[in-house]
């Protein structure tokens, strides 16, 4: 079950057990509710709407409506059951294959023996990575990685900058103060012992609410490949707080209406991705060698 799945799954169940919820119905106190990023939150929302539980006026407030779920015979939420750290394990195997851009098939039963676990769970394991383009599935083959190519990492990371700056553009009338203070909080860079907060998930934010479908499918068709190799790339909490500050003063700049600034600080960040797949590159090396 995914954090969508069991968002919309938990909203449903109190709202049929209680009829009203235990937080105010913004996209903002969901995601402080439920810990998550507002991008989860934003899914089940709009699942939410289609199906009728959530009314979202013309004001663009949300209403729950209790009464569509009376007599509903609902399954319980469940937290998904994969085990995060063979997940970890496994993709960190994953990217370091495609970083060394090894083309033997990974198999099911052969990666389940060697990490001692299930071959069910290696196949859901599978299937997440699949999801974030990193391995694709080939019949009576296997899984084959997908190969990093820093010529490619390049050419995408130009055209990304330019349609994600047009994408800011064309969805600032869209944001609000409440959901941007909430990017802002789930960004904190960390001082002294306290690890910095980063949320992945920012960029999202203005790619859904730009309305230009062709910007949204070039994001959701390379985006997940280099996505899950720029997040791992965070390696230690000095990337991780240089992460932070910088969606930080993005924030910042779109809170007070900045939108130069807001396009300076955007284009600066994509530009460090570069800095950070090569620093990534760097410590897988000597990880492997030491």
């Amino acid at each position: 079950m995914t954090i969508t799945e069991y968002i919309k799954s938990d909203v449903k169940a109190v709202l049929q057990a209680q009829g009203s919820l235990p937080y105010k119905l913004t996209l903002g106190a969901m995601s402080e509710h439920y810990k998550v990023s507002l991008t989860p939150v934003r899914h089940a929302v709009d699942e939410l709407v289609e199906e009728g539980v959530i009314l979202r006026k013309d004001n663009g407030r949300l209403e729950a409506r209790p009464e569509v779920l009376k007599g509903v015979k609902l399954e319980a939420p469940q937290a998904d059951a994969t085990d995060h750290k063979l997940y970890d394990d496994i993709r960190e195997d994953v990217i370091a294959r495609s970083l060394k851009q090894d083309t033997e098939y990974l198999r099911e039963q052969a990666t389940a023996e060697q990490y001692g676990a299930g071959r069910t769970v290696v196949r859901q394991i599978f299937s997440r990575l699949a999801g974030a383009g990193l391995i694709e599935h080939v019949p009576r083959c296997g899984w084959r990685v997908h190969p990093f190519s820093e010529q490619d990492m390049h050419n995408y990371l130009d055209i990304r900058e330019m349609l994600e700056l047009k994408a800011l553009d064309l969805a600032r009338e869209h944001f609000t103060e409440d959901e941007l203070r909430q990017l802002l909080k789930a960004n904190h860079p960390g001082r002294g012992n306290t690890e910095s907060q980063l949320d992945f998930d920012l960029h999202d934010y203005w790619i859904e609410r730009c309305g230009n479908r062709y910007i949204q499918e070039f994001f959701q068709r390379y985006s997940p490949f280099y996505n899950a190799l720029f997040n791992y790339a965070v390696i230690d909490e000095e990337v991780k707080r240089e992460m932070a500050q910088e969606h930080c003063e993005i924030v910042e700049c779109l809170l007070a209406k900045d939108w130069k600034g807001a396009r300076n600080a955007l284009s600066a960040h994509i530009r460090e991705q570069r800095e950070a797949v090569s620093r990534m590159i760097e410590f897988l090396n000597d990880k492997q060698t030491a």
